[in-house]
């Protein structure tokens, strides 16, 4: 039974609009199976669902004539007389599906759903073909009350912290504690023991070289973004040293950008640039760098406990908007910047002296609103939880 995912919420406001509805992200983080929830929900007969990593459905789009397309499309089942839903996974393997969706929309009405998985793609072949036509909605990891849904718990997080007592925090903490091991990929989530999780990780890790890396990126030197992606992960959080990490690999700085840019697109990483508001005193050139998933690098870098916590408030963060990092010259620090108008530090288990630190920049700053999230339980005021976030 195909769960629903809490981007549907999103989407379904659309689901009638006669724009293009493009969901991209990670590979394996669930898209297909979100559009196939899509596709379930849609009370018609008049639809198809076509996966083109199926050498048979490509075939059906190389056609120079689209009307030719169209035909192969009323052969399939679908009646352009009427409201007609199309669904195609896994776009970016043809590169003429953005002209043949836009042709479809233009001359027909149909309504297109559409997944990817890169972004690079995306933007390249789609930003001219269909300005105007579509809606591009990015899919993540599972957060942490999807977590809760896909592991079927009955366990509901309280509304507000207040009611939130140690031995509820106790309960829940024990599965947030497999969430930061093992992620949120949702195949890793449904197995039920841990070996079958790493397992899914490595299979996971193992699809995203083979069929991003090898077949779309077609880079000459595969060893050497492998090697980039194992140092990365031993990486998480820290600033990005071109210059050393150039030497590291024997490639030359643009290179290495062409790499970084593409483990970006692909959803494997993601870089944070810094917050400044004054030009002599921060830190202003070097991002940080995390991974998408917690429980892919700690299946591959075994990163300590502060490393991994902070990448999972990362990567449940960057779903709520722009982040930067902060950081001046003397190496005071907080760890994200929301939006540019919300604080966030992350501490395993935070002190009175943290609080009070973040409290000062912040108001150096004129930043208004501030927390810090904590993996531990704590009687601090101003104290967010990781299963929060």
């Amino acid at each position: 039974m195909l769960k629903e995912r809490l981007l549907f919420n999103q989407i379904k406001k659309y689901i009638d609009s006669p724009e293009a509805i493009i969901v991209t992200g990670m590979r394996r983080v669930g898209k297909t199976s979100l559009i196939r929830f899509i596709y379930d929900k849609i009370d018609s007969d008049n639809k198809i669902f076509l996966d083109l990593e199926n050498p048979l459905n490509q075939k059906y789009f190389e056609e120079e004539n689209y009307e030719t397309i169209k035909s192969t499309l009323e052969f399939l089942g679908l009646d352009f007389t009427k409201k007609s839903y199309l669904f195609l996974d896994e776009i970016q393997l043809l590169k003429k599906i953005p002209s043949v969706v836009k042709y479809l929309i233009d001359h027909y009405q149909i309504k297109c759903f559409l997944t990817g998985s890169a972004t690079y793609y995306l933007k390249n072949f789609f930003t001219e073909s269909l300005a105007g036509r579509k809606y591009i909605f990015e899919l993540f990891p599972l957060n942490f009350k999807e977590f809760l849904l896909f592991k079927g718990s009955n366990i509901k997080l309280p509304d507000n912290l207040k009611t939130l007592n140690k031995s509820v925090f106790d309960t829940i903490s024990n599965l947030y504690e497999e969430y930061l091991l093992f992620g949120g990929f949702p195949e890793v989530v449904l197995k039920k023991n841990a070996d079958g999780k790493r397992r899914s990780l490595e299979d996971i890790f193992t699809s995203y070289f083979q069929l991003e890396v090898l077949r779309i990126g077609d880079f000459k030197r595969n060893n050497k973004i492998r090697d980039l992606i194992l140092l990365l992960m031993q990486r998480v959080g820290s600033k990005l040293d071109i210059q050393k990490l150039s030497r590291e690999l024997s490639i030359s700085r643009p290179t290495l950008y062409q790499y970084i840019s593409f483990l970006e697109d692909t959803y494997l990483i993601k870089t944070i640039k810094p917050f400044s508001k004054g030009k002599d005193i921060e830190v202003r050139k070097m991002p940080k760098v995390y991974i998408c998933d917690c429980g892919l690098v700690n299946n591959f870098a075994k990163l300590d406990e502060g490393a991994l916590f902070e990448n999972n408030i990362f990567q449940n963060l960057r779903i709520k908007g722009e982040i930067n990092y902060y950081q001046r010259k003397s190496g005071v620090e907080i760890d994200f910047i929301l939006n540019k108008n919300t604080a966030i530090e992350v501490k395993i288990n935070p002190s009175r002296q943290d609080l009070n630190k973040l409290l000062r920049i912040t108001a150096e700053l004129g930043i208004k609103e501030s927390f810090i999230v904590s993996k531990k339980y704590s009687e601090l005021e101003n104290i967010q939880y990781g299963f929060y976030i």
